[in-house]
Order: structure tokens, then C-alpha cells, then sequence
């Protein structure tokens, strides 16, 4: 892997990234409400089944037939394919989500000139737009890997669920380091999945997070947006 590829990842992996990553637990504090999660075993297995069972079936896989898109520039399939993305959130917290993030790299992406021109234009023209597809461009336009850039938004998604875990459960710092350090080998299983995975594939069932997401809105007390 050239150096700048490296650097370009880890700046899109970085917490430091300003979409407002940290403001969402995806599910994961309506898991503790619900006492699915309790400790650092709990969480590293809820955030290991959300990786293994959502998240390589349907998001990854999604992320890499778009960074494919964006290569070929096929602007009709990148809005439908983002729309149907959209379609698929099991809650408005989800969509909602993903839509703030989508639009925050979105213009990230804009104001610092990554990529060429006609392709800026298309990811300005979809709107809304899914965090994946605007990750997918950024990916795009940095060189990056299929395989490299998957494993950076997945790392992503890990750190970001286990910070979560360290506020809301709440976890110390090794137990939150214990998880990512458990969850390094299933990130590239999931990786490997995603790949070999066609957009007739792609799934997003999940009825358990569905469920937990919907009762967060309305959850008495939390730190989190989802």
C-alpha cells in the first residue's frame, strides 16, 4: 500500500473526522437500556454480531459496489442504489444517521477538492445522500483499495461502537482497548465477505436492531442520537 493511501484512510477511519461520528450508538445504548449489554464481554459480543451480521452482509458490501460506481461514473446508479440504501434503514434515527454523516463528508469532500469536477457534481446532486456512498467517493478519489478502504470504514464503526460503550455501559479504558484488539481478525473476515458479496446479495435484516433502534427514540435518558 503506497504511503498516501495510508494517510488518506486513516484520516477517513479518524475519529478526528468532522461528521459527527461520535454522537451515535447505532442501536448500541438501547442495547444497555434493554440489558443486552452490561459489561465488556456483552459489548464486544453485540458489537462483534453487528459486524458479522449487518454490517459485512449490508453496508460493506454496499460501500464497495459504490466505490466501483464512482470509478466507472455511473452517476443514474449511484443515486438509485443510494436511495434504496436509504430505503432499507429500520428506523428513522438510522436514516437519519446516516443521512447527517453522508452530507457532513459530503461537503468535507467538497470544500477540500477531493476528486475530479464531474464527479464532485454528482455527489452534490444526491441528496440526501447515505454516509457509505459519500465514504465510497472519498475512498474513490484518495486511490484507495477496495479491500483497504472497507477495513477503514470498519474500523471506523468498531472504535466509534466501542466509545460508546466506554460512556454509556459504562467500560475503563483497557476493556474498550480489549474489544477493538477481539475484533481485528472479524473486521478482515468481514472485509472478505463484503467482497465477495453481489448488490443481489446485500441484506440488511436485522429485526433485533430495528426493534431497540425505534424504542431509543423515545428512551427517557440517553447520551446519544440513535
Amino acid at each position: 500500500m503506497r504511503t498516501a493511501e495510508l494517510t488518506a484512510l486513516l484520516h477517513l477511519a479518524s475519529p478526528a473526522l468532522p461528521i459527527g461520528a461520535f454522537s451515535y450508538s447505532q442501536g448500541l445504548e438501547s442495547a444497555i437500556e434493554h440489558g443486552f449489554i452490561h459489561n465488556g464481554d456483552t459489548a464486544r459480543d453485540w458489537i462483534a454480531s453487528g459486524l458479522t451480521n449487518v454490517l459485512a452482509r449490508g453496508e460493506l458490501p454496499f460501500l464497495a459496489h459504490q466505490m466501483t460506481r464512482w470509478r466507472n461514473h455511473e452517476a443514474e446508479v449511484l443515486a438509485t442504489a443510494d436511495e434504496e440504501f436509504l430505503a432499507s434503514r429500520e428506523s428513522a434515527e438510522l436514516r437519519r444517521e446516516t443521512q447527517q454523516m453522508g452530507w457532513s463528508l459530503a461537503q468535507l469532500c467538497t470544500q477540500l477538492e477531493w476528486g475530479d469536477a464531474a464527479r464532485l457534481a454528482t455527489l452534490n446532486a444526491i441528496k440526501p445522500i447515505s454516509q457509505p456512498t459519500a465514504f465510497a467517493f472519498a475512498a474513490y478519489a484518495h486511490n484507495a483499495a477496495p479491500d483497504a478502504a472497507l477495513a477503514a470504514y470498519a474500523f471506523a464503526w468498531v472504535e466509534n461502537q466501542a466509545a460508546a460503550a466506554l460512556k454509556a455501559v459504562p467500560l475503563g479504558q483497557i476493556a474498550g482497548q480489549r474489544i477493538i484488539v477481539a475484533l481485528r481478525e472479524p473486521i478482515d473476515t468481514a472485509v472478505q465477505r463484503a467482497l465477495a458479496t453481489s448488490p443481489d446479495e446485500i441484506t440488511t435484516f436485522a429485526p433485533q436492531l430495528g426493534i431497540l433502534s425505534a424504542r431509543h427514540e423515545s428512551q427517557y435518558s440517553r447520551l446519544f442520537r440513535s
